[in-house]
């Protein structure tokens, strides 16, 4: 009987880590965050300002079910029991764009969008730092040992392409660490908010982001679902729960000492803001 006990346990380990859809809490036909991922019993999404960056998040459009996750150079990830969704976004063709650059890239494209281009700066992680507005005036970042010097030599170009040049140039000499040092500590798990980042900033380092929020108004519970990309450069996902088959792939906020998500476990104090 007890070896029974075990191979039933490791069946159904088996089948959890390998499902594409833990439960039942997936539109197929949802065309972004918030039309595919529907909301356990009793819960109701958070208000969110139009035009807000949680707004925007929420919004963000998604490859049909079923996509799976591509590397920069279009191999698959084969790694099962990681994501359940797909954002709908280029990622470039070097290998770039890995965990805490597709939270820049997040930010700074909610923030191109709205054209409020004087917001759009992150540090390297050096500790200079890198304004869109100076790139698109036409200075280019010239390195010199560990310092950056900014260089007139292009005309003004506040262009998409010119942007997502920038966004390059910022995911080659900024990282976890940077933007750890960048972003605000959030003390209290109770105030998270979308657009959040859970991040340990090091070498190997990692970041997730909060893209959609719901609460419970009898019990006052929250949950979350988080996005990540990873390493190498990959499309940004949508993450499963793997501590939680039936609300995934939501999670709470009533997590005891560690947020376990498939490539990564936090503590609450990582919950950083822009």
């Amino acid at each position: 009987m007890k070896n029974i006990g075990i191979i039933s346990i490791l069946l159904w380990v088996f089948a959890y880590t390998n499902a594409q859809e833990p439960s039942p809490l997936i539109d197929k036909q949802g065309k972004t965050v918030q039309e595919r991922f529907l909301l356990p019993k009793g819960f109701q999404r958070i208000e969110v300002q139009e035009n807000s960056f949680a707004h925007y998040l929420r919004k963000l459009p998604l490859k049909p079910h079923g996509t799976q996750v591509r590397y920069f150079d279009g191999a698959i990830k084969s790694k099962a029991g990681v994501y359940c969704g797909v954002i709908d976004m280029e990622i470039g063709k070097k290998d770039l764009q890995q965990c805490a650059d597709a939270i820049m890239r997040l930010r700074a494209e909610y923030l191109f969008k709205q054209k409020l281009f004087q917001h759009i700066h992150f540090n390297f992680t050096n500790g200079d730092r890198a304004d869109f507005t100076k790139y698109a005036d036409g200075y280019r970042a010239s390195l010199k040992g560990n310092k950056v010097n900014w260089v007139k030599s292009a005309n003004k170009d506040d262009s998409y392409a010119n942007f997502r040049k920038y966004m390059d140039l910022v995911f080659t000499y900024a990282g976890t660490l940077s933007l750890s040092k960048e972003m605000k500590a959030v003390n209290n798990i109770e105030q998270i908010q979308i657009g959040d980042v859970f991040i340990i900033g090091g070498s190997p380092g990692h970041a997730v982001i909060v893209v959609d929020m719901a609460e419970n108004l009898e019990n006052k519970d929250k949950i979350f679902l988080l996005a990540q990309s990873y390493m190498p450069a990959q499309d940004i996902q949508i993450l499963l729960n793997p501590q939680s088959f039936t609300l995934s792939p939501w999670y709470s906020i009533r997590f005891d000492k560690e947020l376990v998500t498939p490539e990564w476990t936090f503590e609450k104090k990582h919950l950083k803001r822009f």
